[in-house]
């Protein structure tokens, strides 16, 4: 399998997942700038979605979702425990926090990102970030991850989504059980090494 990511994107998700599920694969750095890949293909004309992660699966065909893709990788690598099994009500609990981090964090971080965004509407988009972050972070409070003591793609997908607070001058201090979350996280050998290979494309 072969991961296009864009490094500190959503897209380092997956590029956890696949890090943590012991699984062979290559990896390779598209710019969000002009979307060229490292290599010097078009994205675009590999994804026509023109956004990151896509993965490359050994036959060839392209999936793209990182949500989708994380619980792909997770199923092939059932002894790594990323994702309860399938039809469990566990599992649903798994995909009922991918759909309210992608849906309610992620895209409530993008018109952070954005200079053409308001002020006005920042304000109005922080606030609102907050308390989606305040439910996640009542959620996490005396757990290790968000569905025990098991680390799964949820938690890959919400350190993503929490590392960008920084870059949007979000302050993460409130939430403390978040806070000692991506500590945790961070700690990890598999998400240490996903970070380092990810400064290192840059």
């Amino acid at each position: 399998m072969k991961l296009y990511f864009a490094p500190g994107a959503c897209s380092m998700a997956p590029h956890i997942t696949l890090h943590e599920s012991g699984l062979p694969f290559t990896a390779e750095a598209v710019s969000m700038q002009d979307w060229k890949t490292k290599s010097g293909k078009d994205f675009k004309k590999i994804n026509p979605k023109g956004y990151v992660p896509a993965l490359e699966l050994d036959n060839g065909e392209l999936l793209t979702e990182g949500a989708v893709i994380m619980q792909y990788i997770a199923d092939k690598a059932p002894a790594a425990k990323l994702i309860p099994a399938a039809g469990t009500m566990e599992r649903y609990r798994a995909q009922e926090w991918l759909n309210y981090i992608s849906t309610e964090l992620h895209k409530g971080f993008s018109p952070l990102f954005s200079p053409d965004t308001p002020e006005a509407f920042k304000a109005a988009a922080m606030d609102r970030l907050g308390q989606r972050l305040d439910f996640a972070n009542r959620a996490m409070e005396g757990k290790q991850y968000l569905l025990g003591d098991q680390f799964t793609v949820a938690d890959a997908y919400l350190f993503t989504v929490l590392s960008w607070a920084p870059y949007v001058k979000f302050d993460l201090a409130p939430f403390s059980a978040l806070t000692k979350f991506q500590e945790r996280v961070r700690a990890r050998e598999k998400v240490k090494a996903t970070l380092e290979a990810e400064h290192a494309s840059k």
